[in-house]
């Protein structure tokens, strides 16, 4: 694995850029020639109702999902042709993505560490267990597990390699409201301690309004807005992001 310093040296301000990117399944485009970036340290919410293109997008930044055409940099380098690169050190998890099962939470850990190319991964991996309070999991296997332990044992992985892009798809949607609350907070002191990029996805407004410095929102594959929240609410006249969300897609609805 290439060290961080290495990536360091070739991001440009930009932990994402994307430029006229586009994907279709069978002819129909799920993503349509869409740009945007987020800076370095930047919060950005990826937002739009069910079949917008968001998890299509994320899965072309991840480079899981190839491109038709256009552009992706991921921390200053071309994706895919540099994935193992950037993915040592870029943090995912998402619903759909699940540990491995008839593994123990911490066995499953060590191989994720393992993978990230994590320097001491024995500790990273009791440091992110206690991060998120499951350490009573981590012998537990993780085909046992609720889905809302799963979700905070894959938020745990995805912070072993002390990320410099965390990417987020629906973080908290299978978390008990207490649990999804204690879980933002948590995010939002490890981004302040480690300064990483943060790309989200969620349909909790509320949740997006506390995590985001930005908002950009998609519908049938394209992007229609751009703005940080306020400025959503105030262009939209609207009180918050959930009136922003039901306009744009009652828009998509009678287009």
């Amino acid at each position: 694995m290439p060290s961080p310093s290495t990536i360091d040296e070739a991001r440009q301000g930009f932990a994402v850029k994307v430029s006229q990117l586009r994907k279709a399944f069978d002819g129909v485009v799920a993503v349509d020639g869409i740009n945007f970036d987020v800076a370095d340290g930047e919060s950005v919410a990826l937002l739009g109702a069910n079949g917008a293109g968001k998890t299509t997008t994320i899965l072309m930044l991840l480079g899981v999902t190839t491109a038709d055409s256009g552009k992706i940099e991921v921390l200053g380098r071309p994706m895919p042709a540099k994935r193992e690169e950037v993915l040592s050190q870029t943090g995912f998890a998402a619903g759909y993505i699940t540990l491995p099962d008839r593994l123990k939470v911490r066995e499953a850990l060590r191989v994720f560490a393992d993978l990230y190319g994590v320097a001491s991964p024995r500790a990273r991996v009791g440091e992110v267990l206690e991060l998120f309070g499951i350490e009573h999991l981590a012998n537990r296997s993780t085909s046992t597990l609720s889905s809302g332990q799963r979700t905070l044992a894959s938020l745990a992985k995805a912070l072993l390699p002390e990320p410099r892009l965390l990417i987020l798809d629906e973080p908290t949607a299978s978390l008990d409201p207490d649990i999804a609350k204690q879980t933002r907070e948590q995010l939002l002191a490890l981004k302040r301690d480690l300064g990483f990029a943060l790309l989200v996805t969620s349909h909790n407004m509320d949740e997006v309004e506390l995590l985001a410095d930005r908002v950009v929102f998609m519908s049938r594959g394209q992007i229609v807005a751009d703005a940080s929240p306020g400025e959503l609410a105030e262009s939209f006249g609207s009180d918050g992001l959930e009136g922003v969300f039901l306009q744009i897609a009652e828009r998509a609805r009678q287009s």
